[in-house]
């Protein structure tokens, strides 16, 4: 009798314990992110942020390419000077968001970044309102091999609200959706020897 009153004082103390850490853990858990926010909305650029710079960027092979660039909040693209033979035009062969310039298609300029910080929240950071640029909303095409059979990521801002599929299919091996290939926020993934031209359709929710 007095072995199963020990047994069941000892099983309400466990769950006593188990209930208070995780009513702990809870409010530690919001106070952790609260304060990463915080820190995010305070944080802003050092001296000398604030200027213009110029960025080469091409597509090599006339596939899409990130140009990575930290252009901040309140900065403006353009292109001051068309190096390939293929047409840059905005929205169709380059763009630019708040990662950097992406050039497609061939696309290969001089880009000048005016980079202004408009203050605020950090861009692209918890408690942030980053938007993409003009020309953002729309379809570019990214080829992705599985080399040697291996799983291969090839990075593209896909955004929020938007779908990708499958071209055109270059690999004997099939591409299929879940099993050879994939996509997330960070890019398209390939895998088992899939190797595919992937159209992506950007649309910013």
């Amino acid at each position: 009798m007095l072995r199963t009153l020990s047994v069941v004082a000892a099983t309400a103390l466990t769950a006593g314990a188990a209930l208070t850490a995780s009513a702990q853990t809870v409010p530690l858990a919001n106070l952790v992110e609260s304060a990463a926010v915080a820190q995010y909305n305070e944080w802003q650029p050092g001296p000398g942020w604030d200027r213009d710079i110029d960025v080469r960027c091409s597509s090599g092979g006339y596939n899409y390419n990130m140009c990575q660039i930290d252009t901040g909040r309140g900065s403006s693209v353009r292109l001051v000077q068309q190096i390939s033979k293929t047409r840059c035009v905005e929205g169709r062969t380059w763009g630019w968001n708040r990662a950097g310039i992406w050039v497609d298609a061939g696309c290969e300029g001089v880009f000048r970044v005016q980079r202004r910080w408009a203050g605020g929240p950090g861009p692209g950071y918890p408690g942030g309102d980053w938007r993409p640029g003009p020309g953002w909303d729309t379809s570019i095409n990214v080829r992705c091999a599985s080399g040697g059979y291996n799983y291969n990521m090839c990075m593209v801002d896909t955004g929020r609200g938007s779908r990708v599929f499958v071209a055109r299919q270059i690999s004997k091996t099939p591409c299929v959706e879940g099993r050879t290939w994939g996509w997330n926020r960070a890019g398209v993934w390939v895998d088992a020897g899939c190797e595919a031209v992937f159209t992506v359709e950007r649309r910013w929710r």
